[in-house]
């Protein structure tokens, strides 16, 4: 049975005319699968490798330099919250911010909570110094939130 869905080897492969050569298109890839599964698995990697006429290894290289992929053992939450750590954002709260986040659902950054549903990420800069303290939930940008603000969004009652 194949790890990726039939819509998610349509996008990958809908991307390899879009970048100079398939080797490109691994990083768009891994987003691919772990936006639909929560995790990069390396039966996903065997088959990403296959669609792009690579290595397994080569994608797992790919992979592993970046630190936001995840693998099956420390899947992603259905909420991914980054807090940005940037000197602007902890002087103007963020690590106060991220203490009570790490409080009320008992996790570390980089940890997922007990329901699997908020995964909470550091995040060296998310490039909104005059909104500080600031988060991205997912894709989304947030400026100015308290932990009540983060938590009502990524609870999803935002």
């Amino acid at each position: 049975m194949s790890e990726l869905s039939p819509n998610a080897k349509k996008v990958i492969e809908d991307h390899i005319g879009r970048y100079p050569s398939k080797q490109a298109v691994t990083l768009p890839a891994l987003h691919v699968v772990q936006e639909e599964t929560g995790c990069v698995s390396n039966k996903a990697m065997k088959e990403i490798a296959d669609i792009l006429g690579l290595s397994p290894a080569q994608i797992h290289d790919t992979m592993s330099f970046y630190g936001f992929f995840r693998t099956e053992e420390d899947p992603v939450g259905k909420v991914r919250v980054w807090i940005c750590r940037s000197l602007p954002c902890m002087l103007r709260g963020g690590e106060e911010l991220l203490a009570e986040l790490c409080e009320r659902w008992g996790i570390q950054p980089g940890g997922t909570t007990a329901d699997g549903q908020i995964t909470l990420e550091l995040a060296e800069c998310l490039g909104a110094c005059d909104g500080a303290p600031c988060m991205l939930l997912n894709d989304e940008l947030s400026l100015r939130v308290d932990a009540d603000e983060v938590e009502k969004q990524a609870r999803g009652n935002g």
